[in-house]
């Protein structure tokens, strides 16, 4: 890990389609790429998947590039480490900004895994050569609604998570329901209710899904342990889970039957790993879930669901659900709901430059 170099590359490309919730709409997707390069000559890639703006955590791609440049990389470099999970110790002198974290914390796992002529998948303890395959449909109308999950499902994804609020829930999930009546269907609330709506919530229990994920506040534990008393549904919880500690504590309190696991959110690799070991020793169902990410972090995401526990297909789509060109090669490819997991060294894809290049804002180099 005798590190020689970390580069930070802002990009931005525009989505395909936008993607909407209730909380606002992301048309351009805006991200980080880390690089960073031992004595050796040897790169590993990770990817800051904050946001332009602070709808979903309270980081953004600003945020994330100034701890990144101000207190992360001086500390890595003010402090050699020989392993990435050591980079997780190191870290924690800084509070959350989780997502700054786990951009460098993710490309160093690339390089140890690289180093070591292994997979990250293998390195992590992954057991899986493939991975089921899930996607989002995220549109204002029930029309549109129904026409992506019939052309995703002819491409072969094996579960469909949709985004519900108030003022789209029972009847949007109904016409869903008549159409698709087995279909696997997660219903993500991003927060958009309160315990006021508990009656609105228990009624979602006539469709049989799969979940609903974070009902309740982004930060709330308590809550939603109330909520899962008074509803058959089980619950997965999102946002709440920032840290392992938050883990432990939401199963400790029964307040999800399932947690979804994003790397960005719990600052690394190592915490979701973590995270992931404490559920599947306790039979508590876990997923991978995304962050409209680049290729890198999907590339990242699939090393991770290919960990025993991760029984549940995850957000990880096709490279071509987002973007018209990866920056990865080959891109991300479902085929017939499954992903297969790499098993070359590192993340097991190589970077399109040309792609990347096309797509830069700014780039800035630290040498160590």
């Amino acid at each position: 890990m005798r590190i020689a170099l970390v580069e930070l590359y802002v990009i931005q490309m525009p989505l395909k389609s936008p993607f909407l919730t209730h909380l606002g709409a992301v048309k351009d997707r805006e991200g980080i790429i880390v690089k960073v390069t031992n004595t050796d000559g040897l790169s590993g890639y990770g990817e800051g998947v904050a946001f332009s703006t602070p709808w979903y955590t309270e980081e953004t791609v600003a945020t994330s590039l100034h701890m990144l440049t101000d207190f992360l990389i001086p500390l890595l470099k003010k402090h050699p480490i020989e392993h990435p999970e050591e980079a997780s110790h190191l870290f924690s002198s800084i509070r959350r900004n989780n997502m700054a974290k786990a951009a460098l914390e993710t490309a160093l796992w690339d390089l140890y895994s690289k180093g070591d002529s292994k997979s990250l998948a293998k390195t992590l303890g992954g057991t899986r050569a493939t991975i089921a395959s899930g996607v989002v449909v995220a549109t204002d109308s029930t029309a549109k609604a129904l026409q992506q999950i019939e052309q995703y499902l002819e491409a072969g994804y094996q579960r469909i998570k949709v985004k519900i609020h108030p003022n789209q829930d029972y009847s949007f999930l109904a016409e869903i329901r008549q159409h698709y009546p087995d279909l696997p269907i997660i219903a993500d609330a991003n927060s958009a209710y309160s315990l006021n709506d508990i009656d609105r919530l228990k009624a979602l229990d006539d469709f049989n899904l799969l979940m609903i994920e974070q009902p309740l506040a982004h930060d709330d534990i308590i809550e939603h342990a109330l909520l899962q008393k008074e509803i058959r549904t089980a619950i997965c919880l999102d946002e709440s889970i920032v840290t392992f500690a938050d883990a432990r504590k939401a199963i400790e309190q029964g307040s999800c039957k399932v947690i979804n696991i994003k790397v960005g959110r719990v600052g690394g690799l190592y915490e979701a790993k973590r995270i992931h070991d404490y559920c599947f020793e306790r039979g508590i169902p876990v997923w991978c879930g995304g962050m409209i990410e680049f290729g890198i972090s999907r590339a990242h995401n699939i090393a991770l669901a290919s960990l025993p526990g991760f029984s549940i297909p995850g957000d990880i789509s096709s490279s071509n659900r987002f973007w018209e060109e990866d920056i990865i090669l080959p891109e991300v490819i479902v085929e017939n709901g499954i992903i297969t997991v790499p098993s070359s060294p590192g993340i097991g894809f190589s970077i399109n430059e040309n792609r990347l290049r096309e797509r830069l804002l700014s780039k800035s180099i630290f040498a160590f």
